[in-house]
């Protein structure tokens, strides 16, 4: 393709328009370039969350971070069920308190080679199919006393 550059010596743009010729003139930028001024507007109708802080992140000591165990996993905390005592056998079954273990949660990932008769404080539906669960040992906290411009739900 010939150049064309000896036909427009002598004119400032070479015919593209002000600004034209360089990376990203004509459309005010690239990106986000401008949404706090010539594009402020725009910014206002199609992302008005666009700036700022959103939201709130809880503390690190409120979040609940319980232990879980997989019913897959139940066979290899054998060894550390019976050094705290926490398992029994009843037949050919396993009868475990995982709560001796300090484990919360029985999830229900993976398959139990043998019966078992779990106690846990809370444990999925998955799990309570594959494994029987005793009794699921949850504490219930005192409800809040109702704030004063709150309206309470019975």
């Amino acid at each position: 393709m010939p150049s064309r550059t000896r036909k427009f010596r002598g004119l400032r743009t070479h015919g593209r328009g002000i600004k034209a010729g360089r990376g990203a003139g004509k459309q005010g930028g690239r990106g986000n370039a401008g949404l706090h001024k010539y594009k402020f507007k725009s910014m206002l109708l199609y992302a008005p969350d666009h700036f700022g802080r959103h939201g709130f992140k809880r503390p690190s000591e409120v979040v609940e971070r319980p232990t879980t165990v997989n019913v897959g996993g139940l066979e290899s905390l054998v060894p550390l069920l019976e050094a705290a005592g926490a398992l029994a056998h009843e037949g050919d079954a396993y009868v475990a308190d995982l709560t001796k273990l300090g484990v919360d949660r029985l999830l229900g990932g993976g398959e139990a080679s043998r019966a078992w008769k779990v106690r846990v404080a809370h444990a999925s539906k998955h799990a309570r199919e594959k494994v029987t669960v005793l009794a699921e040992t949850r504490e219930t906290a005192a409800p809040a006393p109702p704030s004063a411009g709150r309206p309470q739900t019975i």
